[in-house]
């Protein structure tokens, strides 16, 4: 696929939602090569900056950008419009330090591409094509990125409360992003409105540019554009963020209530991986520790996956949050609608399978047994359960904290745990499990 630019020089007017200045911002034509650069035409010498990760500088509600004094705030939405309508070089022209909200959404700046009418150039389109997993977790938020030769997200937007629940996947065209994701408009809780002012934040918000959810209720000027638009906005944030690689991106993301500061950290390990390519060569690997240390209070995803042998789907921890002396823990796992049992368990009333609750336990408590030995070539199968109990549903949306205690160990081979999981702070499920370390060979 050839690079794109457009035909003709395009303006549009309005307020930002965040500084509330009024400010002008222009499309230009740029050449091949050229990239999407922002140019801030207020600002003495009129400095311009490249929009990458290492150039962020604010994440609260909004992606901020800075070079020198110069600073572009709100810079997801225009990224968004622009890379998923398949414009790679453009000149930004900003009279303002943020751009127009608008609506809220990125339509408006899909209608000012297309009357700027995207162009070919005469070289081809270079994509950093993901070769494989990156992923990263922030608290009950995670997101996933696997290799795929297309760009597919996966989405699951929730709030704490698990009233607007909502999963969407898509590949990501031109076409889908115009007609699918383009016209979600940015949301909030009413709830964080007094804190956002108190941040100096939506100076130049209103019900013309954001929908409000207040409880269960939708506070907006006119009806929802679609009945799922919250996670379509979710998605549009994502491709807008995920812009800041600097190349269109051939890959698979799956996220679980995503906002602004954890598309940056995927974007920042996309970056690395993508530099480390540019190079031609990778670094040199480094020794990975495949037991768990002593030391180690906390296990994130990357340090599990060095522990245990699971994979998709079968992995059902995705963070150690602490260690409690040597033979406690307590971990977690994400439930999201992505899981794919849930197609089957039930369709349309997806629940976790007490089986797996009783796999995450398992899981939780063959870290703590390979904790104790030198684990190097060895894991922990699951031998028997007792007294199991189950006392209430998981479903999508909710976040699984496992608490593992060993209580038996026999020579660092054979062990007993007893096992809870909850959520939002009510046991969920419980049982007493019997484990064997083994040799990957199958020895005990």
């Amino acid at each position: 696929m050839k690079q794109r630019t457009l035909a003709r020089e395009v303006s549009i007017s309005g307020s930002a939602l965040h500084t509330g200045e009024a400010v002008t911002l222009t499309l230009k034509p740029a050449p091949v090569d050229h990239g999407v650069v922002f140019k801030r035409i207020d600002l003495n010498g009129a400095p311009e900056i490249k929009p990458r990760i290492d150039l962020v500088t604010d994440l609260v509600r909004a992606t901020t950008i800075q070079s020198g004094h110069a600073k572009i705030h709100t810079v997801e939405h225009v990224l968004s419009a622009l890379s998923g309508c398949g414009v790679d070089n453009v000149v930004v022209e900003m009279s303002a330090s943020e751009p127009p909200i608008m609506d809220g959404s990125a339509r408006p700046y899909v209608n000012l591409i297309l009357q700027g009418e995207p162009v070919e150039q005469d070289k081809d389109r270079e994509y950093f094509t993901l070769d494989e997993a990156v992923s990263v977790t922030k608290g009950n938020s995670s997101i996933i990125a696997l290799p795929s030769d297309e760009l597919k997200i996966s989405c699951t937007s929730a709030d704490d409360r698990g009233i607007h629940t909502q999963h969407l996947s898509l590949t990501i065209d031109p076409e889908v992003y115009m007609t699918q994701i383009a016209a979600a408009r940015t949301f909030t809780i009413y709830e964080d409105i007094e804190e956002l002012i108190k941040l100096g934040k939506i100076r130049g918000g209103s019900l013309d540019c954001a929908i409000v959810i207040k409880g269960d209720k939708i506070i907006s000027k006119e009806p929802l554009r679609f009945k799922d638009e919250f996670v379509r906005h979710k998605i549009l944030d994502i491709i807008g963020d995920v812009t800041l690689l600097g190349l269109p991106l051939k890959a698979h993301i799956v996220a679980t209530r995503p906002g602004h500061a954890i598309n940056a950290e995927l974007t920042k390990a996309l970056y690395e991986k993508l530099q480390e390519k540019k190079k031609g060569s990778k670094k040199k690997a480094v020794a990975t520790t495949k037991i768990v240390l002593p030391g180690e209070t906390s296990l994130e995803i990357k340090r599990i996956l060095d522990t245990l042998p699971h994979r998709y789907p079968f992995l059902m921890i995705d963070r150690v949050i602490e260690f409690i002396g040597a033979d406690e823990l307590v971990a977690i796992k994400n439930v999201t609608i992505n899981e794919p049992y849930f197609q089957g368990h039930f369709p349309g009333e997806p629940l976790m399978p007490g089986v797996l609750q009783i796999e995450s336990m398992a899981q939780a408590a063959g870290i703590l047994m390979l904790r104790k030995t030198s684990s190097e070539g060895k894991t922990a199968f699951f031998m028997s359960a007792d007294k199991v109990k189950f006392r209430k549903a998981v479903r999508p949306g909710d976040q699984l904290v496992i608490n593992a205690k060993l209580t038996k160990n026999r020579g660092n081979k054979i062990g007993v745990a007893e096992c809870t999981c909850t959520v939002g702070g009510n046991v969920v499920s419980s049982g007493e499990l019997m484990f064997s370390v083994m040799d990957m060979s199958g020895e005990i």
